[in-house]
């Protein structure tokens, strides 16, 4: 008698780290649209106020940004995932406290009423993206 013995949770991992990689990737793809259409199209300048001095926020600026906070939110899932059973539920809940938070940001730093908007965009969007698509990928 032939018996198949198989590991479900590393079958899975493969399939779960692309679709988080895929997933960080686009919303970093997609804020970088955000900028791209702002401010080489629409013609925003796009500074932010940090801490008395301005700062011109660059593509580079917001695709590293979005690049880690995909990448935090995806190690926290991956730790959730390790110690509790509900990981998608917490993580859910905390990625939603994050993104309120981070909107205090552009909204206290934005410099003009352009600027501020296309930064809440840029975070609105890569919420949009990581929200819904890294939970997706949770084993438990």
């Amino acid at each position: 008698m032939n018996t198949v013995t198989s590991l479900p949770v590393a079958a899975g991992r493969p399939g779960r780290r692309r679709g988080r990689v895929l997933a960080v990737l686009a919303a970093t793809a997609a804020t970088l649209v955000v900028w791209a259409v702002a401010v080489p199209v629409a013609g925003v300048d796009l500074v932010a106020r940090t801490g008395g001095t301005d700062q011109s926020v660059t593509p580079v600026v917001v695709g590293v940004a979005t690049l880690l906070a995909g990448l935090a939110g995806w190690a926290l899932l991956a730790l959730l995932e390790r110690f509790t059973t509900r990981a998608r539920t917490v993580w859910l809940g905390v990625a939603v406290v994050v993104l309120l938070v981070s909107l205090l940001g552009p909204l206290g730093g934005g410099v003009g009423t352009a600027a501020t908007v296309t930064l809440v965009a840029m975070h609105l969007v890569a919420a949009g993206v990581l929200v819904p698509l890294l939970p997706r990928t949770a084993g438990r």
